[in-house]
C-alpha cells in the first residue's frame, strides 16, 4: 500500500494518505483502455444523421416518358439517384454507436488509468481547496504554487468559488467523483485528490 503525501492550499505537508495497491497499482492494458475511452465516446453519439431513399423521397410516382420511341435512355422516375432531386444512394441512416462494455471491465480500466497517474508521480492529494470569492486570480495562485498544467481536479462536492474561479482557467477541470471517468483521466495528465475523494474511490472500486 503506497503512502503519499497530503497538502494544503500552500503546498504544506498536513498529512498522509494510504492508496490501495488494489486500486492505484494496477498494470496498465492499452487494449483494456482503449475499448473503454471507445466505448464512453461512442455513447455521446447521437446518430440521428439520415437521408431520404427512394421508398421515402415524395413523388417519382409517374414514369416520366414512354419507354420506347423517344430516343433517350430508359427512366422509370425522376426520383432516381441519377436525377438532381432524387434520392440518395447508400446514404447514412439512424442508427446505434453504442460498444458494450462489461462494468467489470470498466471498473479495472478506472483502477489502470488511477495507477497510471501515481506510476508517472502526476497524482496530488490536497486537503481542500478553500476561497473566499470566486475570483480566477485567487485559484492561479494555487495553480501556480503546485504547477497545475493541465489538471483534472475531483472535489466531494463541487464548492460555487471554487467552480466559478475555476472554470475560465485553461487545461484545468474540476468534476466530482460520480464524474470521474477513465477519458478524462487519460486526457488530463495531472490528477488532484482530496482525501475524502480517496475514500470514495476505495468504497466505488474495491
Amino acid at each position: 500500500m503506497a503512502v503519499v503525501n497530503v497538502y494544503d492550499q500552500e503546498k504544506n505537508v498536513v498529512g498522509e494518505v494510504n492508496l490501495p495497491e488494489d486500486i492505484f497499482a494496477i498494470k496498465a492494458k492499452p487494449e483494456i483502455l482503449n475499448l473503454v475511452v471507445k466505448s464512453q465516446l461512442a455513447s455521446g453519439r447521437v446518430g440521428t444523421v439520415s437521408v431520404k431513399t427512394r421508398s421515402t423521397i415524395r413523388g417519382g410516382g409517374r414514369k416520366p416518358w414512354r419507354q420506347k420511341g423517344t430516343g433517350r435512355a430508359r427512366a422509370g422516375t425522376v426520383r432516381s439517384p441519377l436525377w438532381t432531386g432524387g434520392a440518395v444512394t447508400h446514404g447514412p441512416a439512424p442508427r446505434k454507436h453504442e460498444v458494450k462494455v462489461n462494468r467489470k471491465v470498466k471498473r479495472l480500466a478506472m483502477k489502470m488509468a488511477l495507477s497510471s497517474k501515481q506510476d508517472d508521480d502526476n497524482l496530488v492529494v490536497v486537503q481542500s481547496f478553500e476561497l473566499d470569492r470566486p475570483k480566477t486570480r485567487d485559484f492561479a495562485v494555487i495553480q501556480s504554487t503546485f504547477g497545475f498544467r493541465k489538471a483534472l481536479i475531483v472535489v466531494p462536492e463541487k464548492e460555487r468559488n471554487l467552480e466559478l474561479a475555476t472554470r475560465n482557467i485553461p487545461g484545468v477541470k474540476l468534476v466530482s467523483p460520480e464524474q470521474l471517468n477513465v477519458y478524462e483521466l487519460l486526457k488530463y495528465p495531472q490528477l488532484v485528490l482530496t482525501p475524502a475523494v480517496v475514500e470514495h474511490l476505495k468504497e466505488r472500486l474495491q
